[in-house]
């Protein structure tokens, strides 16, 4: 995006116009570069988004030093672009200290007036910088508590897939992420940042805040797993509650919110702090992973003592009793606890006990047996189980027993599971302990050189932890017994962590380091998601989020800890792990999805500036990743995964409608001009067909001499009329030189798509400055559009003043730019009394759009209406269409026949066929023709000079008036009308108004309103029959000659006009009545527009015709056809 510059003169010194004492003094104080410029560049902000256009601080910058540019005279050739191109020696200069920060990234700001911290030197290598906090992200809580449970339930086969399936996406992610992270430089922020500059702002604020819920309810599920190993194997009579699985919950309710808030705090205090701590974290995690292979390795020689006690082949729980039924000590038998728990409390050899207790034996076997034992063998297969089953080893003999009674009486003596165990489900439990592969770009702007550390350190952190979980999965099944491993808590194993029944030295070491990984994982989560947050808000692309940019005065982001803190809060109150781990899956997955898309469209669409270094990427594998990602959203909880996408596509939505305007050279937007490049050639070949035909209008406008336009209504209109969805392009001329009138254009400019924006107008502006008004809108007929897309509707306000020699439009323009559409083959509307049109917050209630259809135009006139009513204005009216029959027409079968065509057209509206007959031209429409061609013929003729020419067309029109009078008197037929209001000017030339009177407008109406009262009841006839035809016929022969010769004796020089004159007129004076009597209090009247005149001399005649034919009318459109058809019946 270009950076605006707005270039203010500064001026020099008295004595000193070269500025050379400016530029010493501004040196000696050490003032910058600025005091020595003879020119002084100011940045403005780019539209929208407060952030400068240009995202290179290279080109036009105000800030680089030209103390030096006029020294010598090598460069004198190029002295007048230096204020805005700067030297090469300048620019490597600064390219080589240029440190690409982004406005909102907290690390890198100093305070609310963006003045930049000089950034160190990052030391930072890949191993320090990327390797190792992926890694600590990566490994985590569910390797420690879940992860044996995932193997006993799943199998070591099934398992094996869950872990390779979720270890290869991200992978392709990471492959995806690591082309888009060294196309450049890409700020704190991290997937946020990649997304957005890659998808665009609705793209990347959907999936930043999707990323920013699955950090903070990672949170909740690292403090959740914290609570987890402090009261289960730590501190196990910590517990406030004690009872069943409720309890436990409540356990975990309350706990969590303690540790939420100290963190909160600790976060708050001093963020520092947890950054330094980091290391010791991740020591705790690397000691943990030792400490296991170090375990199994043991178990080769030498295998832990851990034994379990089943019934048949029941896992019991463990505790002090002995796992026998009884026990023989000097020749005696005594029964043992485990006799009492199943006998009722009875010790007796004879008492009763619970059947299965009786028909089974008890049998002691080691829980861990060690790598060597072949244990792998039974716990390939999986072992899913409903709620509350009894852990079982499949392989022992059990007697069954008819009913389950006895055993749930006896619930507190067996090992269950607590959830319905299934492998989708299991694959979102377990797929949060692969995320965490950001965490390298994140910190880019700490590395070295993170182009080449973040694909290294972050393929090297993904293949190191997926080959620990893949050989985890095969020694846990080779090393430990499959009702141990299916045993989530180790209440076989004396309550032992079942993952530290292996380590090696002591169970303790896993426990401990389980605790503090994920206590530092807590920390680190509610330390970044705040920031995300802050980022996304600093951004500005969600307005609702702006509080939250805001923090403590070093730039802590405060507000954004709160919110973190209450919705981490949300999912510490679900109190499940096994419930959190889906709900953040879906919101990494989705993140994942959209870094491979990311990475796909910009490779696919090959766009210049991508140019990643690293190479070992394809657009298959993104979108294979992207694939996975979403297979995996679906395959974890398809309900989740459709809730994330609602909550994405709302926010996308929201930030489509309400965000501010982002321009960040995105794929998307590339995409979309890769599509419309596709889809302007496909359309290119021929004019589409009848069928796909959709008004592409091109609106005219006038603007006023502060560039504001003239008829806003014509703009609402113009949205009234896109239920088509076609094309608005919305144009409008400045005479002028676009030199001198730049500024001007861009002014009209920005206020044609304010309004646009205000009446949601969806389209495209063209402001052209040219010579003459003329041109200028003969330039935007030919060229407005593109290809395919360009307009072939002709939208206009009619000149209402254009008799006026003060109006720009005047009438010649007018009739140029309908000769002009007529030859462009455009339809042409033109729309008069525009500001009596409703606006887009009316609604008519009631009334009727009438179609006054008089001769085919394509079937313009049928499809206007439809789309109009459409649209929630005109929706309650209804169409009425009218047409006309001349004598020798059968009405009533034209009748039917549009009925019938109407039908086939799917259209709904009434119909009526009005009758005219050929009857006698009235006095007053040879009167009016003839005052109309003498004031013509005048301004064409006369070459005096103003005063006489205005004396002599006074001493006309005042003849003119006399005559009209003294006819008036003698024949009632004859109307009066003040002759100056059928007087209008020709053109500018001719200096000024010739004839004016003021009270025109009050004359004209009454006039045609007597008229048709006059007229109407003789000459319009609804029905005709053949004699009544027959009749008409001889009585017009008989009476015709007669009329006329008493018509001219009159007034002589009647005989004199121009017959095709009369003619015209004589129609538009008829059809201007017929139309008031039937369409006078519709909310719309559309009408067939005449052509112009194919003989330029009488361009003046037509504008009057076209006068009369509306006179009266209220809303008025005008409707001339492009010479194609637009509507059909067939589907």
């Amino acid at each position: 995006m270009p950076t605006s510059f707005t270039v203010v003169p500064v001026e020099a010194p008295e004595g000193n116009p070269d500025g050379e004492g400016e530029a010493d003094r501004g040196e000696e104080e050490g003032s910058g570069c600025e005091r020595c410029n003879r020119w002084q560049p100011r940045r403005e902000s780019g539209v929208g988004d407060g952030i400068p256009r240009e995202s290179s601080p290279f080109i036009n910058n105000a800030s680089m030093e030209r103390g030096n540019i006029y020294e010598g005279k090598n460069m004198a050739l190029f002295e007048e672009e230096m204020d805005s191109n700067p030297m090469v020696s300048s620019l490597l200069n600064k390219l080589a200290n240029y440190t690409n920060v982004t406005q909102g990234v907290v690390e890198h700001e100093e305070d609310d007036d963006s003045k930049r911290k000089e950034i160190k030197a990052p030391r930072m290598g890949t191993f320090i910088g990327v390797y190792l906090p992926c890694l600590q992200n990566i490994l985590g809580v569910i390797l420690f508590l879940r992860l044996t449970w995932i193997v006993g339930t799943a199998g070591v086969l099934e398992s094996f897939i869950i872990v390779f399936i979720c270890c290869a996406g991200t992978m392709l992610t990471a492959i995806s992420m690591s082309a888009i992270a060294t196309n450049g430089v890409v700020p704190a922020g991290g997937s946020y940042y990649m997304i957005s500059r890659s998808l665009g702002p609705e793209f990347g604020g959907a999936v930043g805040l999707c990323f920013y819920l699955g950090t903070t309810f990672a949170g909740a599920m690292y403090i959740l797993g914290t609570i987890e190993i402090l009261l289960k194997y730590i501190a196990t009579n910590a517990a406030i509650f004690s009872g069943g699985e409720e309890a436990t919950l409540n356990n975990m309710r309350v706990y969590g919110t303690c540790i939420l808030a100290l963190m909160a705090i600790v976060v708050f205090v001093g963020v520092k702090y947890v950054n330094k701590l980091a290391l010791v974290f991740l020591a705790c995690v690397i000691l943990s992973i030792i400490a296991i292979y170090a375990g199994v390795i043991k178990t080769a020689f030498d295998p832990p003592d851990f034994r379990i006690c089943l019934l048949g082949n029941r896992t019991l729980l463990s505790g002090d009793h002995v796992c026998a039924k009884y026990v023989i000590e000097n020749n005696l038998t005594e029964t043992t606890l485990l006799w009492k728990k199943f006998c009722y409390d009875d010790p007796s050899l004879n008492a009763t006990c619970d059947e299965y207790f009786r028909l089974n034996n008890v049998t002691e076997i080691q829980g861990i047996p060690g790598v060597a034992s072949g244990v792998l063998f039974d716990n390939l297969w999986s072992v899913y189980g409903d709620k509350g089953a009894i852990v079982e080893k499949q392989d022992m003999p059990s007697v069954p027993v008819p009913s389950l009674e006895e055993v749930k009486e006896r619930s507190d003596a067996y090992v269950y599971t607590d959830i319905m165990t299934y492998f989708t489900m299991l694959v979102g439990i377990y797929f949060p302990s692969v995320t965490g592969i950001m965490a390298g770009s994140n910190r880019s702007g700490d590395l070295r050189d993170a182009q080449k550390s973040i694909p290294t350190g972050t393929i090297l952190a993904i293949s190191t932890t997926s080959f620990i979980y893949l050989s985890c999965i095969i020694l846990f099944g080779a090393c430990i017994e499959g009702v141990v491993l299916r045993d989530k808590f180790g209440e076989a194993v004396n309550g032992n962590l079942v993952i530290g029944t292996l380590a090696w030295p002591s169970p303790w070491v896993i426990v401990i380091g389980s605790f503090f990984s994920t206590c530092g994982a807590g920390l680190q989560s509610l330390t970044g998601a705040p920031r995300l947050l802050q980022a996304i808000a600093r951004d500005g692309i969600v307005p609702f989020l702006h509080v939250f940019g805001h923090g403590k005065a070093n730039g802590e982001p405060t507000w954004a800890l709160l919110l973190t803190a209450l919705i981490c809060e949300i999912g510490i109150l679900i109190a499940s792990l096994d419930s959190v781990a889906p709900i953040l899956s879906m919101f990494f997955l989705m993140c994942y999805l959209f870094v491979n898309l990311a990475c796909a469209v910009q490779t696919l669409l090959r766009t210049p500036n991508w140019r990643p270094r690293f190479k070992y990427y394809h657009w298959t594998l993104s979108f294979l990743g992207m694939s996975l990602c979403l297979a995996l959203m679906f395959i974890c909880s398809w309900y989740y995964a459709l809730v994330a996408m609602l909550i994405a596509g709302c926010i996308y939505k929201y930030i489509e409608y309400r965000g501010a305007e982002k321009e960040w050279g995105d794929g998307i937007r590339g995409l979309s001009l890769n599509a419309a490049r596709y889809a302007l050639l496909r359309v290119e070949h021929g004019p589409p067909h009848t069928k796909n035909w959709r008004p592409q209008v091109l609106v005219l406008l006038n603007l006023d001499s502060e560039q504001l336009v003239k008829h806003p209504r014509l703009l609402s209109f113009t949205a009234q009329l896109k239920a088509g969805k076609g094309l608005t392009i919305v144009g409008s001329v400045l005479p002028g030189t676009y030199l001198d009138k730049y500024t001007e254009a861009q002014t009209a400019e920005e206020n044609i798509r304010s309004l646009m924006g205000v009446e949601r107008t969806k389209g495209f502006c063209q402001i052209v400055v040219s010579s003459s008004l003329r041109d200028g809108i003969s330039h935007l007929i030919q060229s407005a559009g593109l290809g395919g897309m360009k307009h072939n509707t002709v939208l206009m306000a009619w000149p209402q003043s254009w008799k006026q020699t003060d109006n720009h439009f005047s009438w010649k323009n007018f009739v140029d730019t309908v000769r002009e559409t007529t030859a462009a083959q455009q339809a042409l509307l033109v729309a008069k009394n525009i500001d009596l049109f409703p606006m887009n917050q009316e609604r008519f209630t009631e009334g009727n759009i009438d179609i006054w259809w008089i001769v085919h135009d394509g079937g313009m006139l049928m499809l206007l209406p439809f789309l109009l009513r459409q649209h929630k204005v005109w929706r309650k009216c209804k169409m009425r269409i009218f047409t006309v029959a001349q004598m020798d027409d059968n009405s009533i079968q034209m009748k039917k026949d549009l009925q019938m065509f109407l039908y086939h057209l799917r259209l709904n509206a009434e119909v009526e066929v009005v009758e005219m007959f050929e009857n006698d031209i009235s006095a007053f429409t040879y009167e009016k023709t003839l005052v109309m061609e003498q004031r013509s013929q005048m301004l064409k003729q006369m070459q005096l000079s103003k005063n006489e020419r205005e004396r002599e067309i006074q001493s006309i029109t005042d003849e003119s008036r006399s005559s009209i009078k003294r006819k008036s008197r003698s024949s009632p037929q004859c109307i009066t009308q003040d002759v100056d209001s059928l007087l209008p000017n020709d053109i500018q030339e001719e200096e000024a108004q010739l004839i004016h009177d003021r009270n025109t407008a009050s004359h004209s109406t009454g006039m045609v309103k007597s008229q048709t009262a006059i007229t109407t009841p003789e000459k319009i006839q609804m029905t005709w029959t053949k004699e009544k035809l027959i009749s008409e016929k001889h009585k017009n022969k008989e009476t015709s000659t007669m009329n006329y010769k008493d018509i001219f004796n009159m007034k002589p020089e009647w005989g004199n006009l121009n017959q095709s004159n009369v003619r015209r007129m004589h129609t538009a004076v008829k059809l201007n009545g017929v139309v008031l009597n039937k369409s006078q209090n519709a909310q719309l009247v559309l009408l067939n527009m005449p052509g112009p005149p194919k003989n330029r001399q009488g361009d003046e005649n037509y504008m009057e015709f076209l006068e009369v034919l509306t006179e009266g009318l209220n809303r008025v459109l005008l409707v001339r056809g492009g010479g194609r058809e637009v509507i059909t019946i067939y589907s």
